[in-house]
């Protein structure tokens, strides 16, 4: 099990490497502040510590059927008999009065035993899937601040949007109302308008409200109360690929996946547990010592002292327990192909989101790219549809329009990098490469 102590090693390293509390100021916090932060404060991260600790006495308590047992004791006592002793000549009374003493200390070793062999294999699974299973922990971790802090930034992007588009229309009203009043407006561009900027107030109050719970959420996770995020540098450039192709990935996630590793150990602790219930069947053999003085243990010995030594051995040999053994390993078997069967269940999930991410990370790409172009168009759109009210071949509505698309396509390629970026760490974690280093690599696009 040295491996799997040096993995322990390694993801408790890796969970605390580094960790340093943000402390509330008027300073933005980093993406890489909110997850050093969520490492200490983040509730749910924290139950997953503990039970990593517990997890790990799994295997103490499975070897521990294996070593010595030792124990000791001593008792004393001042007694006050009545003693009447019964001869031809009469009867003898006596009161003794004496202080009885007795210590002894013994020693037992299992010699063969196939129910403290399986409780110590049992144990070193146990704990092998503790960590594992903390480890699958702690990437969900990862996931989940970062998800918190970009749904935060895309509420902010929103809050962006809805209060530039709002004030667009507050001053396209008063140009048509000013028109209106030279007489070069229409009263249907002062409706138009008006209907508009109606909806952008409504929309801007909606993110608002969504960018609050969006702060609120990511504040839960990282312990205190967060204001300021960094934003996504303006000059995003997508980084390389992932690499290789989704056969690789595969053998990847079947490998190091931490959730299906995992269960690979719940399955050898239900193979154990049922060895453990059908060693009910078998013999035990122990070698046994003990030493013991005893001073008056008994009125009949009160004015005598004894000293006894023990060596040998002891054989154990089961022979009928009401049917429980027989029960138990039928249970105890069952519970074994369920965890088979767990097994089956937790890779076809891997697998279905392993594709689902990878596919993501290939999409999202393509979107970026279609999405930089559009807002380039859209930009140069409003530009020449402002130029064409000017000349009388467009009207009000064509730029209203343009200026709704613009917004809403900026609104999309914001989503569409978020996207890819937490696309790019699911997929490292459900392939079990997720680390510090991948927050870090990611915290370096944002300012």
């Amino acid at each position: 099990m040295s491996g799997t102590n040096t993995r322990l090693a390694a993801v408790l390293k890796a969970a605390f490497s580094g960790v340093l509390l943000y402390a509330g100021s008027a300073s933005a916090m980093t993406l890489l502040q909110a997850y050093e932060a969520a490492v200490v404060n983040d509730p749910t991260y924290q139950q997953a510590v503990q039970d990593a600790e517990a997890g790990k006495e799994y295997r103490i308590l499975g070897r521990s059927a294996l070593l010595p047992n030792v124990s000791a004791s001593y008792s004393a006592s001042k007694v006050n008999a009545e003693q009447v002793v019964h001869t031809i000549a009469g009867d003898s009374p006596s009161s003794p009065k004496y202080i009885s003493r007795s210590s002894s200390v013994s020693f037992r070793q299992t010699l063969f035993n196939l129910d403290a062999l399986a409780r110590y294999k049992q144990g070193n699974a146990q704990s092998a899937y503790a960590l594992e299973n903390f480890a699958g922990r702690t990437q969900e971790m990862v996931i989940r601040v970062l998800s918190a802090y970009m749904d935060a930034l895309y509420a902010n992007e929103q809050v962006r949007i809805a209060t530039a588009q709002r004030n667009v229309y507050i001053e396209q009203k008063a140009v048509n109302d000013l028109l209106f009043k030279k007489g070069e407006g229409t009263k249907t561009d002062m409706l138009e308008t008006q209907a508009r900027l109606e909806v952008a107030e409504a929309q801007l109050l909606e993110a608002k409200d969504n960018q609050q719970t969006q702060l609120a959420t990511l504040s839960g996770l990282v312990g205190q109360e967060v204001t300021v995020l960094d934003e996504l540098n303006p000059d995003f450039r997508l980084p390389p690929l992932v690499e290789g192709d989704f056969e690789t990935w595969r053998k990847k996630a079947l490998e190091q996946n931490p959730d299906l590793r995992a269960q690979v150990y719940a399955i050898e602790a239900s193979r154990q547990e049922v060895n453990k219930n059908r060693a009910g069947h078998a013999p035990r053999l122990d070698f046994v010592a003990s030493y013991s003085k005893a001073d008056a243990e008994t009125l009949n010995t009160y004015n005598q002292d004894s000293t006894n030594r023990a060596v040998g051995i002891q054989l154990t040999v089961p022979l009928y327990a009401g049917g429980s053994v027989s029960a138990s390993t039928r249970q105890a078997s069952a519970g074994l192909e369920r965890a088979k069967a767990e097994l089956q269940v937790r890779t076809d999930k891997v697998m279905v989101e392993l594709r689902k991410q990878y596919a993501a990370v290939l999409s999202s790409v393509a979107k970026i790219q279609a999405l930089d172009k559009a807002v380039s168009s859209g930009e140069l759109l409003i530009t020449a549809t402002e130029q064409s009210i000017k000349g009388g071949v467009r009207i009000n509505l064509d730029l209203l329009n343009a200026r709704q698309q613009l917004y809403t396509t900026q609104r999309d390629l914001a989503q569409a990098r978020y996207t890819y970026l937490l696309s790019v760490l699911k997929l490292r974690a459900v392939a079990g490469e997720l680390g510090p280093d991948d927050v870090r690599q990611v915290a370096a696009y944002f300012k």
